[in-house]
């Protein structure tokens, strides 16, 4: 498969595929004339690829845990990562929770409703943790 032909089935930019073949996640098997050609699992490797960015793990997560070892996906990483997406669903449900009340709620403003002002202040502690486990 040429470049040209991965990028019309993947709708994967083919700058983005030289990068990946650039940091070994992919491989191309040659070249026809100035265009890369790569084998069909190309495919595969690549939907392993967007599977794992979907669930938010990095690149270098991706290529040490699926490609680097073939096949096998080391599964306590795979626990992990649904935990932390578990944590992010129930964020999520909190925050969705929180946006129906407020544009139901019978408060003359956003501001003066306790149930906002609990989520402004939720938000705005959470962004603290964030921001101290980015510096430590």
């Amino acid at each position: 498969m040429t470049i040209t032909e991965v990028v019309k089935q993947t709708g994967i930019p083919a700058s983005t595929l030289r990068y990946y073949e650039e940091i070994g996640l992919i491989q191309s098997s040659g070249r026809h004339g100035i265009m890369r050609v790569f084998k069909s699992n190309v495919l595969q490797q690549l939907s392993l690829i967007l599977l794992g960015q979907a669930a938010d793990f990095s690149l270098d997560e991706i290529s040490d845990m699926a490609l680097k070892n073939g096949p096998e996906i080391d599964r306590q990483k795979l626990l992990e990562k649904s935990e932390q997406v578990d944590n992010k669903i129930k964020q999520l449900t909190k925050l969705r929770d929180g946006l129906i009340h407020a544009a139901n709620c019978s408060a003359p403003t956003h501001l003066e409703c306790p149930k906002f002002q609990r989520l402004l202040s939720l938000s705005q502690k959470d962004k603290i943790r964030k921001t101290q486990r980015k510096t430590t």
